[in-house]
């Protein structure tokens, strides 16, 4: 199973999701609103959550920006969710 591990940044918007596995083959992706699904699977299912501004994923973390009136207490138990679902099925 995928461990995910969610760490703050200096943003207090944004949180970093540690992995242990690569988030991304390659180079880094950065999902937000009117990017293509098919770009970034990972980050169009995370930010179909709600109350997600932008995702960046790259080597081995998530970066997910919230909308100021999201609550990280709501979101974070459901992007941990999203990112073991997506990668352990």
């Amino acid at each position: 199973m995928t461990e995910v591990f969610p760490e703050p940044t200096p943003n207090p918007e944004a949180l970093k999701f540690t992995l242990d596995r690569p988030a991304t083959e390659g180079r880094g992706q950065t999902f937000r609103e009117g990017s293509n699904p098919e770009d970034s699977p990972l980050g169009a299912k995370i930010f179909a959550l709600g109350g997600i501004t932008n995702v960046f994923l790259t080597a081995d973390f998530v970066s997910v920006t919230k909308a100021a009136d999201a609550s990280w207490d709501d979101l974070v138990p459901k992007v941990i969710d999203t990112i073991t679902t997506h990668f352990d099925g």
